[in-house]
């Protein structure tokens, strides 16, 4: 029985060393995964961006118009992802005699700043979208 005492008597504390090596490890893995989840909802929200703007820029009668209205489609998508200006550039050739707009949106997107780790990553997104023939031909 005393042998017994003895071990069970060696034995306390070990829970509280587990907690205390295993904790760190813990939140480490569970901040990696927030990481992930940020870039993949910043990577979407760029698309989108993206989506939008060309669609955008798409129905309007000249390339001035068209990129006022993709910027403004892009920057509205996007005020809660980027920190700092978002671009939107054109990357089809022409506007009058195109059938294609093609717009690249890009910005840096947060990160981990609501967990305290300033970590931010430039994202770019890419999207076409036919001109709409009809609205062009009124203007």
């Amino acid at each position: 029985m005393s042998s017994l005492k003895r071990r069970l008597a060696d034995d306390r504390g070990l829970s509280a060393i587990e907690v205390v090596i295993l904790a760190p490890v813990m939140i480490l893995f569970i901040l990696v995964l927030v990481a992930f989840g940020q870039m993949v909802e910043g990577r979407g929200a760029i698309d989108g961006a993206a989506r939008d703007a060309a669609r955008a820029g798409s129905l309007q009668w000249d390339v001035g118009n068209a990129m006022a209205e993709a910027r403004k489609a892009a920057e509205a998508d996007l005020t809660d992802v980027c920190v700092g200006p978002v671009t939107v550039d054109k990357t089809s050739a022409g506007f009058e005699d195109a059938e294609l707009f093609t717009v690249e949106v890009s910005c840096r997107v947060k990160g981990l700043a609501i967990v305290g780790l300033d970590i931010k990553t430039t994202m770019s997104g890419s999207f076409t979208a036919p001109l709409d023939p009809f609205k062009r031909k009124a203007g």
